[in-house]
């Protein structure tokens, strides 16, 4: 389906509530607003809050306003549980949006299909959340974490002199649901589902491995309370590792590992982090980030084409539309979310209903050719709820500025890698 026949059946679908349109569709959110996820659910809280007014102000999905209620969880798996059971079963939504995390996103997922809520989840990339079985499960990213490591492996491959790339990797990583996930990928390990031990997917021998190179140095850090970072990065340096991959839960843990990289003079041939494209990375590392990869599933300059409230609405459209409400750039912390909003409303349009059943089987019907339109590009979906044909963005901070390259053929405006890395 062409945008142009989207955009027509996004004006012309009518939402009947005994036999009128509803005035309102009632959605809630839990998000960890304050709490070790804060920095990312404050900006997830942005996406959803701009893409609801957005909408509210082209006459709302099928001439229904959206109230949106969203929850402060504490970055707290029970708090959050408890709230999505409140938005269903007391406060009667109609749908909810996801949470920030796979440590939350995996016991709320859970609850949310046994009220057989459609779950659009923007940030919950652990296989194991896919592994329960749950219905109507629609991941706003472009893979699980496990695969991360094959956009990272490709970047060595594809782009490093032939001859020139790393021989030796260490891998440090926060005792976190995501760290793990991508953890397990680079290392080749088993991802068992914690409800029976069998094993969901088994990860042998690892993207390291695939690549040729070998794990000299493994450290995981406490999920909570950690500041040894100097510790941890004089053994890096002295492990040798040209590769550095730091798998951390949050910008801020990124933002120390570098400082401390820096203050022990470490100099690898190339750094990889699971988070920092966030503007806080930047500012809290100055110089330091130059030439540090970071992957990604968004990236401003990225020129997908996408719908809202039934008209075609480019990714410039959304950078240009939170600039003026929020008087900065967006990263993908925002962007995540606003794409999870896209496709509910799409979904809830392309079903003519916000009957959750309808909207599940909407959105589990789309296909490459006929997909959701998000500022994220175009979103199908497996059968456990995992987008199908979608590349994670490798990206790299170069002079303060986060350049995409690579892939290097998913359109233009890629910017050549910096390599080797060196000092920090």
């Amino acid at each position: 389906m062409n945008l142009k026949i989207l955009a027509a059946a996004g004006t012309a679908v009518s939402l009947l509530a005994g036999g009128g349109h509803a005035e309102t569709i009632k959605i809630g959110a839990s998000l960890p607003l304050t709490g070790g996820f804060s920095i990312a659910g404050q900006k997830h809280k942005q996406g959803y809050e701009l893409c609801v007014k957005l909408l509210n102000g082209m006459g709302g999905v099928g001439g229904s306003q959206i109230d949106l209620t969203i929850s402060d969880n504490r970055s707290d798996p029970a708090t959050a549980i408890n709230q999505y059971e409140r938005f269903i079963n007391l406060d009667g939504v109609d749908a909810v949006f996801g949470t920030f995390s796979s440590r939350l996103t995996f016991p709320v997922a859970s609850i949310l299909a046994k009220n057989n809520m459609v779950h659009p989840i923007p940030a919950g990339g652990a296989l194991r959340i896919y592994a329960q079985g749950h219905k109507n499960l629609f991941y706003f990213q472009p893979n699980a974490a496990e695969y991360v490591g094959a956009s990272v492996s490709g970047v060595i491959l594809d782009l490093v002199p032939s001859g020139d790339g790393p021989t030796t990797a260490a891998v440090v990583s926060a005792d976190d649901f995501f760290a793990n996930a991508i953890a397990a990928g680079f290392l080749g390990e088993e991802v068992k589902n914690p409800a029976d031990g069998s094993t969901v997917a088994d990860l042998a021998p690892g993207y390291l491995a695939d690549a040729g190179i070998e794990l000299v140095f493994e450290e995981k850090w406490p999920e909570e309370g950690f500041n040894d970072w100097l510790n941890l990065a004089n053994s890096i340096k002295r492990s040798g590792a040209e590769l550095i991959i730091g798998l951390t839960a949050s910008a801020e843990e990124a933002v120390q590992l570098t400082r401390a990289l820096k203050t022990v003079g470490s100099e690898p041939k190339m750094v990889y982090f699971s988070q920092g494209t966030q503007s806080e990375y930047l500012e809290g590392t100055g110089e330091s980030s130059n030439g540090v990869l970071v992957h990604t599933s968004w990236h401003k300059d990225a020129p997908f084409e996408s719908v809202l409230g039934g008209e075609p609405f480019s990714n410039a459209d959304f950078v240009a539309a939170f600039e003026e409400e929020y008087g900065e750039i967006p990263d993908e912390d925002s962007a995540i979310p606003f794409a999870v909003c896209q496709g509910i409303e799409q979904g809830i349009a392309g079903a003519g209903t916000v009957d959750n059943a309808a909207v599940g089987e909407w959105l589990s019907a789309r296909t490459r050719d006929d997909p959701v339109h998000t500022i994220l590009g175009r979103f199908s979906w497996d059968e456990v709820g995992l987008p199908v044909g979608k590349p994670f963005l490798m990206t790299q901070w170069n002079g303060g500025e986060l350049q995409f390259i690579y892939p290097t053929d998913e359109f233009a405006g890629v910017m050549p890698m910096t390599y080797p890395k060196g000092g920090f």
